[in-house]
């Protein structure tokens, strides 16, 4: 029981810091800004981690590669210690390793598939709601690169945009797939 209380702790923890990782990563790539409440806590939560490997892991094309790579990072540490505490872990070789690493790395695209239906779904109830909200530019900003590939195709039906309705599809599609992966790669722990 103590282990499992642990590992909730540890999963609470860790997928929070990821959250709000993906969440910087995804603000600097739709060109968000920050002088917002959301920014401003996003900086304040994760600051003290990616200003200091920014400067050993510069950005490309605009892409923060330190927040990316802290996310994972988070995700990595988490899967090492619960596999190590569940006994899956016990040997120390390139292939539980290897495991952890793709484990991790599927984590970090499942939170962030959570994160960008969050994302649209904030979106649209602010749309509908009270687009003038504060944050309501924000998550307009932040959900408009992905939106739009769908309204080229999707045209609004009687004033009503429905290619939120079709992102939320494809990213639901999406998160069968990981969790499909995932399913794969555990069998290669066992066999390690």
């Amino acid at each position: 029981m103590f282990v499992q209380i642990l590992l909730f702790i540890l999963d609470t923890v860790c997928g929070f810091l990821t959250l709000a990782l993906l969440v910087r990563f995804a603000m600097q790539w739709a060109r968000t800004p920050f002088r917002n409440p959301l920014g401003q806590f996003i900086v304040a939560v994760t600051d003290w981690m990616v200003r200091p490997l920014r400067r050993m892991v510069p950005g490309l094309f605009g892409l923060d590669l330190a927040s990316l790579l802290l996310a994972w990072l988070w995700q990595v540490a988490y899967q090492g210690i619960a596999l190590g505490l569940s006994g899956l872990l016990s040997a120390v070789s390139p292939a539980p390793i290897l495991v952890v690493a793709m484990l991790a790395a599927l984590d970090v695209a499942k939170i962030g598939l959570y994160l960008m239906i969050g994302a649209v779904l904030i979106s649209a109830v602010f749309s509908w709601v009270n687009p003038h909200a504060p944050l309501a530019g924000v998550f307009d900003t932040l959900t408009r690169p992905l939106l739009r590939p769908f309204r080229r195709v999707i045209p609004p039906i009687g004033g009503v945009d429905l290619s939120p309705l079709a992102l939320l599809l494809v990213l639901q599609i999406a998160l069968f797939i990981v969790a499909g992966l995932r399913q794969n790669v555990m069998p290669m722990m066992l066999l390690s």
